[in-house]
């Protein structure tokens, strides 16, 4: 089993998307997207640019959680992972994201009603 991408609607009108790992949970969160074609072009950011260990910022909350963002070659960040309770955990996010993102599904969670 494999990754995927939710691409989903807010209540505002814009898109965002989940990367979600094989055993379903969410190891990236996009920013928002006033289209859905942007959102998509966000999806392909991130398979595109997840397999260079530079585009992977890691950071510390300030509560001194640690968390990694992802950068696209412009250098904006493309998706943010949550908090983790050890750096090892963060690291553990990281590959999972180089893992499924570029052969993860994209599931359309936006035409639900």
């Amino acid at each position: 089993m494999t990754g995927k991408f939710e691409l989903k609607k807010g209540k505002s009108g814009k898109f965002s998307f989940n990367l979600k790992s094989a055993n379903g949970k969410v190891v990236l969160t996009s920013q928002t997207y006033k289209s859905k074609a942007a959102a998509k072009n966000g999806i392909k950011a991130v398979c595109t640019n997840c397999s260079k260990k530079a585009n992977f910022e890691q950071k510390v909350t300030k509560a001194g959680k640690p968390y990694f963002v992802l950068l696209a070659s412009n250098k904006q960040v493309v998706g943010k992972s949550q908090s983790y309770a050890s750096r090892a955990s963060m690291l553990k996010g990281i590959a999972s994201v180089k893992k499924n993102a570029p052969k993860a599904a994209i599931r359309d969670l936006s035409l639900k009603k």
